[in-house]
């Protein structure tokens, strides 16, 4: 087996990430969905405001950003996906996300704890939650009017997110 092969093989279970256009997301995680991709798309619940009426709407904790497992071999098919503008890459390579990161920001959206996009934060204390549905979950810890909030971040996009915790879990 040549070192080509054990490359692909190791990402075709790796999750990267897909930039797509301004508030295609959903769109283009039910298609690649419907065409047999493992798609990870996390989203929060915000109330929006309106002159005649407030109603919750479910946006995407990383616009813009749809989540992908392996599938590269079948490129084009990702590619031709409308709404799609590109696969994440550094270097002309397909960039890889850390199990690790999707697994944390999936048991976040999973724990019905509410959650929301947050700046990126990359240094800071980082702390590790002792309790609760995160037990065991590492990140950020910073206060924000009287409560506090553990901030998790993907390095590759530069990007975070942030949900309220009892101080006593950490």
């Amino acid at each position: 087996m040549s070192l080509t092969n054990c490359v692909e093989n190791r990402s075709s279970s790796a999750w990267h990430a897909i930039y797509t256009r301004h508030q295609h997301e959903k769109t283009v995680a039910e298609i690649l969905s419907s065409k047999g991709f493992e798609v990870f798309f996390p989203v929060y619940a915000a109330l929006h405001r309106w002159k005649d009426r407030t109603k919750t709407v479910s946006l995407p904790l990383f616009p813009s950003y749809v989540f992908i497992r392996g599938g590269l071999d079948r490129r084009l098919q990702i590619l031709m996906t409308p709404g799609i503008c590109e696969i994440v890459n550094i270097a002309g390579q397909a960039a890889v996300i850390p199990e690790a990161e999707i697994e944390d920001v999936r048991r976040m959206v999973e724990s019905f704890l509410h959650a929301e996009p947050h700046p990126f934060l990359k240094c800071g204390d980082r702390v590790r939650i002792k309790a609760g549905p995160l037990a065991g979950i590492e990140g950020i810890l910073v206060r924000k009017k009287n409560q506090m909030r553990l901030v998790l971040s993907v390095e590759l996009l530069a990007k975070s997110v942030a949900v309220e915790i009892d101080a006593s879990m950490v």
